[in-house]
Formats: structure tokens, C-alpha cells, sequence
């Protein structure tokens, strides 16, 4: 790796982006350990990084179960702060790019905005819900795991052209985490993984590991391709995507199944990922659209029920101690959505019932002292 000779901000850099992975890290044990040396680490880390002896550490595997068994990773706090060192630098340029319905790990781009984003163009579709209209809703298949590392490195290389930044994001993108892990928790949930979901099971060169900020953020350059040719090429005039998940809506029924057929093609081809033909819907849009955890119907956009009735059924039988933080998540979450006043009296009725107050306006409930 060439010396960064133009780029001489490299340690002040490095020390933002410390400031940025310490956020919501600083009371972890890899992230105290890291800063009870914190000048000698940052001044070891910045020589390997000028040097080109950097090389990612040990990452860290645990499986959660909900909504369903998954494996996430983790990597070293130095290797974080190399992510979001990383990402500083030469996300903006990506995120200019980006069209607008992209969603996801883009600042101002959350669920909250990809589900604003698709009730605005269902609306524009039907104009106003006067109009039928129909959406195609698709998944990628296995796709974190089926990420086709060498499709990736070409896409970067686009617009990354200093040579160091570009070594740099290679040495991350192209680092198997499986060959040094460190796996936690029972190991008998890795079963409960199934084996095409499973980064210990992705071929050579393939698969991200779920859970790092440099994950999500090559995961958005890997589809930008796909954004871009729905907008321009198959000129599309009402598209969303949230991570891999997006949704195409127009008056045309006969045009969104000509249109799956033409991206069951591309999709392969172009990027190495396919659909995933069991969550693939075609169907109109006055039945509701599901989308990143909301229901979009006809001049309403609520919460999914089964995520209504997940929260409550874990806030009957949660620990006490976790019902503040827990519930106000819960009421956070219902409040995105226009049409959850009754939903919110569902969960208030569940607080209360366990001793908690609650805001007048369903919004919050309060700490017991």
C-alpha cells in the first residue's frame, strides 16, 4: 500500500472516525480496552495504516434469534474505527450519487423515510388513491451471504481513485472474517442458522459478514447498479429499496410481470444475486402494501400487526426492570406510523396493567423510582 502522501490529515481523520465508533461502543470491553491506551493504539493503528501493514483482527460471531435465527459479527474496536475511517472519507461521494428511493444506512434515509418515500409514490401512482394501481415487492435472495466480493471491488473502484484509499478498501472488503472468529453464546443456536444463511458456509470471495458499518455500506454500492438501471432503464417511474428489499408500483399489471421477468435475467448477470421467488408479490396496491415493518393501505400506513403483537407479548412477560426502556422503544417505533393511536392504546393497556404510567397522549412511559 503506497504511502497516503496526498493525504496528510490521515491521523486527524483517524481520530474522528474514533470519536464516530466510540458513540455507541464506549462501554463495551474492546472499546475501554482500546482507550486505556488510547494515543499509543491510535498512533500504532495510524503507522500500519501509513506503513500498508494493516490487516483486519479477530471478529466475533453470535447468532440472535429474533425475528428469526441469524448470525451477526463484530469486529475489533480498531477495525470499527478503520470502518468508519473508511466511510468518512469516500461515502459522500457514493451517497451524491444515490438516487433518492434508496433507503438505508444513508443519513435522513431510514425506515421512516423509506415507508414516507413509497406512501408518496403509491399516492403519486393512484393519484391519491383515486386510481388502481399494482406493486411488485421483491427480496433478494440470501443476500448478504451471496454478495459477490470481485462485482464489489469493480463497483468501489468507480469512484474511489486515490490509490491508498482504494488499497484501503480492498484490504476491508476483501478481509474473510472466518479465518479468525471467535464465536459467543451457545453454539448450538449456529444450527438454528440455516446453511445457505450461514457466512461460514459462502463460497471464496463471496459474503459479507451482517453487522459491520463497512457491510452496509458496500451493500448499498452493490445495488446502486440495481437503482440506477430500474430508474433509467426500465425507466420506472415509482420504485423503493431498503437494503434488499424493493418495491416497483404502477397502474400496469401486464408491466410489473414483464418487468420481474427482465430483472430475474439482469439481476444474475449483472450482479451476481437472484430473487428470491417465494417473497416475490404481485398484487394491488388497495390490499395493502408491507413494507419495512409498515402496512400501506388506502389512506392509512400502520404498523405491521404481527409486530404489534410481538411487542406485547414480550412486554407481558419481560423482566420488570426492562419495561421503561423497552416500552418507550415500542411506542418510538408505533409512533412512525399515522394510524397507531389504537395500537399504542393496545400497549399502554399492557404497561399499565404492570404497574408503569403512561403519557396522557400514548407516547412514553415513565421510570419508577
Amino acid at each position: 500500500m503506497p504511502a497516503p502522501s496526498a493525504d496528510p490529515d490521515l491521523f486527524e481523520k483517524l481520530v474522528v472516525a474514533y470519536i464516530d465508533c466510540r458513540r455507541t461502543k464506549r462501554n463495551s470491553a474492546s472499546a475501554l480496552a482500546f482507550e486505556a491506551r488510547l494515543e499509543a493504539n491510535l498512533c500504532d493503528l495510524h503507522d500500519e495504516l501509513i506503513g500498508g501493514h494493516y490487516q483486519p483482527g479477530r471478529s466475533i460471531c453470535f447468532v440472535v434469534t429474533r425475528p428469526r435465527p441469524r448470525e451477526v459479527w463484530a469486529a475489533e474496536f480498531r477495525d470499527r474505527i478503520v470502518h468508519h475511517l473508511l466511510y468518512n472519507h469516500v461515502a459522500p461521494r457514493f451517497h451524491a450519487a444515490f438516487t433518492a428511493d434508496s433507503c438505508a444506512c444513508i443519513p435522513g434515509r431510514g425506515t421512516l423515510y423509506a415507508a414516507r418515500r413509497l406512501e408518496h409514490q403509491i399516492r403519486s401512482a393512484t393519484q391519491n388513491w383515486s386510481q388502481p394501481a399494482h406493486y411488485l415487492k421483491c427480496d433478494l435472495a440470501n443476500f448478504f451471504v451471496s454478495i459477490d466480493k470481485l462485482v464489489l471491488l469493480r463497483q468501489l473502484a468507480r469512484r474511489i481513485h486515490e490509490p491508498w484509499w482504494m488499497a484501503l478498501a480492498s484490504t476491508v472488503l476483501m478481509h474473510d472474517p472466518r479465518g479468525d472468529v471467535e464465536v459467543r453464546g451457545r453454539r448450538e443456536l449456529l444450527q438454528l442458522v440455516p446453511t445457505h444463511k450461514s457466512l461460514f458456509n459462502a463460497p471464496a470471495s463471496h459474503g459479507l459478514p451482517i453487522g459491520n458499518l463497512s457491510s452496509q455500506f458496500f451493500a448499498n454500492v452493490l445495488l446502486d447498479d440495481l437503482d440506477q438501471f430500474a430508474k433509467h432503464r426500465l425507466h420506472a417511474p415509482h420504485y423503493v429499496r431498503y437494503v434488499d428489499d424493493f418495491v416497483l408500483v404502477h397502474p400496469s399489471a401486464a408491466w410489473l410481470s414483464q418487468t420481474l421477468a427482465t430483472l430475474t435475467r439482469w439481476l444474475p448477470e449483472q450482479l451476481h444475486v437472484r430473487l428470491q421467488p417465494a417473497k416475490t408479490i404481485l398484487q394491488p396496491v388497495d390490499r395493502g402494501v408491507d413494507f419495512v415493518g409498515q402496512v400501506i393501505k388506502p389512506w392509512c400506513r400502520r404498523t405491521r400487526p404481527l409486530t404489534v403483537a410481538s411487542a406485547i407479548e414480550r412486554l407481558q412477560v419481560m423482566p420488570h426492570a426492562d419495561l421503561h426502556q423497552s416500552g418507550n422503544s415500542y411506542f418510538g417505533l408505533l409512533r412512525q406510523a399515522p394510524a397507531s393511536h389504537a395500537d399504542r392504546a393496545r400497549l399502554a393497556n399492557v404497561i399499565r396493567r404492570r404497574g408503569k404510567a403512561v403519557s396522557a397522549d400514548l407516547t412514553k412511559t415513565f421510570r419508577s423510582y
